[in-house]
């Protein structure tokens, strides 16, 4: 395996080397755990982590996220938008003050009609502009939107569909792109792809598909202290840890993120930093609680959570994670008080399989689709192996459907009662819970089963949603965690998760990087990133 993964990272060198400056400017190559570039028309495909790399370094969000602190987690924190606020007297209009000045790369202004474009862009099916493929990233991401308007060319007006006081997180996922530069292509999103514009501290300068993405310092950026420390930053898709931890040794790149687990004493040895941080990010199995699926069986989802030895997935990772006794950590205010203490308990975890009519002599069989790897999957096909055996102790036999993550991403937002989901019971991509939306929303409220948001399972509590609905009415910080609290701890008591372990996004670092901002989030600012 060593064998060949250093023969494909001969074969990138030259690759790389070609994207080098023959100037003396600095550069740095990025090994990413993805099997290509994400989609660089806006709206990155390949999940959260593909925001980091194709979408807040060419694009800007009206409302941003603050990824400069690594000492403490990051707030909301004004993008394109200078300002938001709802109307008092209506709690479903919320207006943006938009930054006056801004251009895109192409040099045309950004302003309202832009906005309302790009809404048109992912909302808006019968506008010409409209890219299904973007929308299909971001529609799910935006669930609360009802309509927009143009109040000024400063001001943008959007109506929620009901009463939502975290509609702002939702705004973090909506990114901007140029309408002039979408015309001078001749309204073609495919060739837009290859020349974007946005407004961001990066300019794509050279795309090679599932090879590399070089992005270049926008010294004009509208914010100054973002901008970039490198000339360029050359991202290099490499989707086996092995891979990237020898092209890492091997001088070819400067860091890696999710470096081969056994390799970290190597890496040290050779001068390589290991940087991590806390990160809001959960290692999964969502179950399908639909008709027919055998995790309609309370007893059989609280089964799955107790015959996990999380201490044993952590030395797996060498460190490079957290045992996750829910959606979020303990130390979140949304944790709450769970009855259901989710431990590693292999005899009740039997007894719980065999009052449902299983066990070891009378095999449940089940089959979870799972992604070969990929951001955010961590050691994805060892930790699912691992954990293959665990379930078969107690008696629960699982098949793995393994297919690349932009496909397991395609089948989630589809929705366990997908037609393509026949005989599958359960997926298995980790989730970013650094929000309420995110953490709590989006994946247990009955009105965000898919395919309109992300609840694949189809879980449904009337009292879950009750009191997710309460939190949504509330604009008080300090009762909205109370609500939250109380309804994540019925969550853990209904078992509607596997949940495995929290991610700590750890990355390896060459001795040459010098500067680089780990925050406390999925999201990572590239600008931060220093040469020595």
């Amino acid at each position: 395996m060593r064998v060949r993964s250093s023969l494909f990272v001969a074969a990138i060198a030259a690759v790389i080397s070609a994207a080098a400056p023959a100037q003396a400017e600095t550069v740095v190559r990025y090994g990413i755990s993805m099997a290509d570039v994400p989609l660089t028309t806006g709206q990155p495909d390949r999940g959260a982590g593909g925001y980091q790399f194709t979408g807040y370094t060419i694009y800007d969000p009206l409302v941003a996220w603050e990824m400069d602190v690594a000492d403490r987690p990051g707030k909301l924190i004004p993008g394109l938008a200078t300002e938001w606020k709802v109307d008092d007297t209506d709690k479903t209009k919320w207006r943006f003050t938009l930054r006056k000045g801004v251009k895109f790369h192409d040099g045309s202004d950004f302003n309202a009609d832009a906005v309302i474009w790009n809404l048109d862009k992912v909302l808006n099916e019968k506008a010409p502009q409209f890219d299904k493929r973007q929308s299909a990233q971001v529609k799910t991401r935006l669930p609360s939107v009802a309509s927009y308007a143009k109040i000024d060319d400063g001001t943008v007006e959007i109506t929620t569909k009901n009463v939502d006081s975290f509609f702002p997180y939702q705004m973090l996922w909506f990114l901007v792109s140029s309408p002039a530069q979408y015309e001078k292509v001749g309204k073609d999103w495919d060739k837009f792809a290859s020349q974007p514009s946005g407004t961001g501290p990066f300019k794509l300068t050279k795309l090679v598909p599932r090879e590399l993405a070089e992005l270049s310092k926008n010294p004009d950026y509208w914010d100054k202290k973002r901008i970039p420390k490198a000339d360029k930053l050359v991202l290099v898709p490499m989707p086996e840890a092995l891979t990237r931890t020898n092209a890492l040794l091997a001088g070819q790149v400067d860091l890696i993120e999710t470096p081969a687990p056994d390799a970290v004493p190597q890496l040290k040895g050779a001068g390589m930093k290991i940087v991590d941080n806390v990160t809001p990010h959960v290692w999964n199995y969502h179950l399908s609680v639909l008709p027919g699926s055998p995790w309609t069986d309370v007893r059989l989802r609280k089964a799955l959570n107790l015959a996990i030895d999380r201490d044993a997935v952590v030395a797996l990772m060498n460190g490079l994670a957290k045992p996750a006794i829910g959606q979020v950590d303990p130390s979140s205010p949304w944790f709450g008080k769970p009855t259901f203490k989710i431990k590693y308990d292999l005899a009740e975890a039997k007894k719980l399989v065999k009052e449902a009519g299983y066990g070891p002599d009378k095999p449940l069989k089940a089959t979870f689709i799972i992604a070969n790897g990929g951001t955010g999957q961590m050691l994805s096909l060892p930790i699912n192996e691992f954990l293959q055996q665990s379930f078969k102790e107690i008696g629960v036999e699982v098949e793995f459907k393994v297919v690349e993550l932009e496909v397991l991403y395609t089948a989630w937002r589809k929705g366990a009662a997908d037609d393509s989901m026949k005989g599958i019971t359960s997926n298995n991509i980790a989730y970013v819970t650094s929000d309420p939306l995110y953490a709590i929303v989006r994946f247990f409220h009955s009105g965000q089963i898919a395919p309109v948001g992300v609840n694949w399972g189809g879980y449904k509590n009337p009292k879950v949603d009750a009191l997710i609905d309460e939190a949504k009415n509330t604009f008080d910080p300090k009762k909205q965690d109370e609500l939250l609290a109380e309804a994540h701890a019925q969550i853990v008591d209904d078992a509607v998760l596997v949940w495995v372990v929290h991610d700590t996004n750890p990355h390896a670092l060459s001795p040459k990087v010098k500067k680089f901002v780990q925050a406390q989030h999925w999201f990572q600012d590239l600008t931060t990133i220093g040469m020595d």
